[in-house]
């Protein structure tokens, strides 16, 4: 798993997987444990393997993701709207679960994409160190960069384990962030058809 260059420098120097495994090591000895106790010697390993899943994001291109589209659809100019994607993030400040769903609306002007490519645009983001506002704005920007729609929506509603099990603790606490981009952000009548199109989701999850 490799950064791409926007994310880190040429001077920085990606440790080897054997000076992250001695890390993890260090890490539990720091917990007050013993990493050579029989439960602990494998989860160094483990830990390495979570993270290729955890951060894969950052080995995926999202410009890649979007490039197909289907030319026989180029002429609906409708919303398409795919709901409730759920997704496992990582908040970068403690490095624990932020659990969620997003709501991803664009209205196409020539290029429609297969809706999976939605959902993988979500994920990948998700796949990487984040804070819940700039991964909104970044798959609202990665649509409409790549589509160039009339107007793209993401709406994020997500559960930060930093809040809920650490620090203040209060669970059942969600965090709700959007992103309007071309006619979403000028036309009031677009911008609530996507809100009430996702209402009902939204709603049932806290019912």
């Amino acid at each position: 798993m490799s950064a791409p260059a926007e994310l880190m420098s040429q001077t920085d120097l990606r440790p080897s997987r054997e000076q992250a495994t001695e890390a993890v090591r260090t890490l539990i000895r720091w917990a007050g444990d013993d990493p050579r106790r029989e439960g602990l010697v494998d989860t160094p390993e483990r830990v390495l393997n979570a993270y290729d899943e955890f951060f894969g994001g950052y080995e995926e291109d999202p410009a890649e993701v979007l490039a197909r589209t289907f030319q026989e659809s180029a002429s609906y100019t409708e919303m398409v709207i795919l709901k409730n994607v759920s997704f496992v993030s990582h908040c970068e400040h403690h490095m624990v679960p932020v659990i969620g769903h997003a709501h991803v609306a664009y209205v196409p002007q020539g290029r429609v994409v297969g809706i999976s490519k939605l959902a993988r645009v979500v994920e990948l983001y998700a796949r990487r160190l984040q804070i819940q506002e700039r991964l909104t704005m970044q798959i609202a920007n990665a649509i409409e960069m790549a589509l160039k729609p009339q107007g793209v929506a993401v709406l994020i509603e997500a559960a930060h384990q930093c809040m809920t099990t650490r620090g203040v603790r209060k669970p059942g606490v969600s965090m709700v962030t959007r992103a309007f981009r071309g006619i979403f952000e000028t036309h009031d009548g677009e911008r609530e058809d996507f809100l009430r199109q996702i209402s009902t989701d939204t709603t049932a999850r806290h019912g």
